[in-house]
């Protein structure tokens, strides 16, 4: 369908209505219809048939498909929003923390290079014995081997923040490191001594071991050649790693919960809308089987209804197929009486070529009459559904077929259906009675599929032609093979079966056998 345009005499009739004379109201009731218009002709467009063939076959299931991608196209698209809000907010308190923590370093680092060499170690150990500071120093001849810990995003701002701000206000520094280790792997001095070793008190106040250790920060200034001060310290937030993963399993978690509620609330409404549907499908095949299902008008305002509305149809198509019954029986009856009146002037007629033509003609049109009114009776018969065996039904006809001279090929398979007994042998007996009148002899085969049963009778006639094979089930329709072989058919056998058997839920195909004759495909429902 084109998109749809503003034509000239649109644009034309929007500017009237815009003018100072006219009521805003009227513009918006114009640009509403528009607005609907183009609304209703975007709806109503058919989805691409790859797309129709990518989603399942029943209401509930694309109305569950759609509410699940809906769901997860909204956990994804808030969780990279929390995700990029998070990690924003995370490096800014970082970088400000790194800042507050290498002002600290630098006082310290500034405090000791002040100091003589041999007060160095002295005031160390008065620190470590009075506790209470931030960092855990040490001096070295050399720069302690620390094993790192794993890259991350927020622990490289830390060090990129701390190392650009200590070389930006102690240039003199000879060398400066920045490091992160865990406390099980940190040593403190070139001898390898880690600070698990250590006593409690000089690194209960500064450090976290146990029972959850935190990263160390380890900062190491060459103050002087051969001189290394070691500083250890916590940042604010010693666990802040854990806010570099915007998504911990609790929160998948909690999504997971989320998504299963809202699919289950989801299933719940999909039934409510699918079962009175459901419900309806049900009733309107067991109708067209010949049944008289009753819909509940109960649960909501539309369903009822629609209850409503398809019991009053119900009502009027059983009206109508009686009315057409009684019809077709007076029409019958009233033909009768001037077609016998006419056979009788028929006998006083004195020319016996005339005469015959005249009797002819008349049989024909007695014969049509009666096959109209047989037409209407036998798609309408009046039976039970109940389980059939197919084996007792065939064999029954092809026994009779077999006493009537013909030759017909039959092999038991054990399967069952379920119908009308008297209808399915009605029109199972017109196609064998084809079968036999044009192709002198007939084989039926049953197979079983899934969920279905198919009949296949083929004849050894000739055939028919491609290009009539859709014309076979029309009324009064024959060729003039047919016309040959069966002089007294009336053309209505064929139109009559496939109507029983599509009350039936079933199918029938004609078609042209490889090897030669016609076939009919009968496919029915299992039991």
């Amino acid at each position: 369908m084109s998109e749809p345009r503003v034509t000239a005499a649109m644009f034309e009739a929007g500017q009237e209505l815009a003018s100072p004379k006219t009521k805003p109201s009227a513009w918006r009731n114009w640009m509403g219809r528009q607005a609907d218009r183009w609304l209703w002709r975007w709806i109503g467009r058919r989805a691409p048939r790859w797309f129709e063939r990518l989603l399942p076959a029943s209401l509930l299931a694309r109305f569950l498909l759609v509410m699940t991608l809906g769901v997860l196209a909204s956990q994804l698209l808030g969780n990279l929003i929390w995700a990029t809000y998070l990690k924003g907010k995370s490096e800014q308190e970082v970088r400000q923390a790194s800042l507050h923590v290498a002002a600290g370093a630098i006082s310290a680092i500034q405090y000791f290079h002040s100091l003589p060499l041999n007060y160095r170690q002295l005031v160390i150990e008065q620190m470590r014995e009075m506790g209470g500071t931030r960092f855990f120093i040490s001096a070295n001849n050399a720069e302690v081997k620390l094993q790192s810990i794993d890259r991350n995003p927020l622990a490289d701002v830390v060090l990129q923040a701390i190392h650009h701000d200590v070389i930006g206000r102690l240039p003199q520094l000879y060398a400066l490191k920045v490091s992160f280790a865990w406390p099980d792997q940190l040593a403190v001095n070139n001898a390898g001594t880690f600070i698990s070793e250590l006593p409690d008190h000089w690194i209960k106040n500064t450090l976290l071991i146990q029972p959850r250790p935190a990263p160390i920060l380890v900062i190491q200034a060459q103050i002087e050649p051969g001189q290394w001060l070691y500083l250890a310290t916590l940042m604010p937030d010693p666990f802040f790693l854990e806010n570099s993963d915007p998504l911990p399993p609790e929160r998948w978690l909690l999504q997971f919960v989320t998504l299963l509620t809202v699919l289950l609330l989801s299933w719940v409404v999909a039934r409510w809308i699918t079962g009175p549907l459901a419900a309806l499908s049900n009733a309107a095949e067991a109708f067209g089987k010949g049944e008289s299902p009753i819909l509940p008008e109960t649960g909501s305002v539309e369903f009822v209804r629609t209850a409503q509305a398809f019991a009053a149809m119900r009502e009027r198509i059983v009206r109508y197929l009686e009315d057409r019954e009684k019809l077709f029986t007076a029409i019958s009856h009233d033909l009768r009486t001037p077609i016998t009146r006419l056979k009788l002037r028929t006998e006083m007629l004195d020319d016996d070529a005339t005469r015959a033509e005249f009797h002819e003609d008349l049989d024909e049109l007695d014969m049509m009459v009666k096959g109209a009114l047989q037409s209407v009776r036998d798609s309408d018969i009046h039976e039970n559904h109940t389980s059939i065996s197919l084996d007792a039904m065939l064999g029954r006809m092809v026994r009779d077929a077999r006493l009537a001279g013909h030759e017909v090929a039959f092999t038991r398979c054990g399967l069952r259906v379920q119908g009308k007994p008297l209808a399915l042998k009605r029109a199972i007996g017109n196609l064998l009675d084809n079968a036999l009148y044009y192709g002198r002899s007939a084989e039926i085969s049953v197979f079983e599929g899934v969920g279905k049963r198919v009949i296949v009778i083929r004849d050894h006639g000739p055939g028919v032609p491609e290009e009539a094979l859709e014309t076979l089930f029309d009324p009064y329709v024959r060729l003039e093979h047919g016309r040959h072989s069966n002089s007294h058919g009336h053309g209505l056998g064929l139109g009559i079966a496939r109507n029983i058997i599509q009350a039936h839920g079933g199918e029938l195909l004609l078609s042209n056998h490889p090897e030669g004759g016609l076939q009919a495909m009968i496919t029915l429902p299992g039991v």
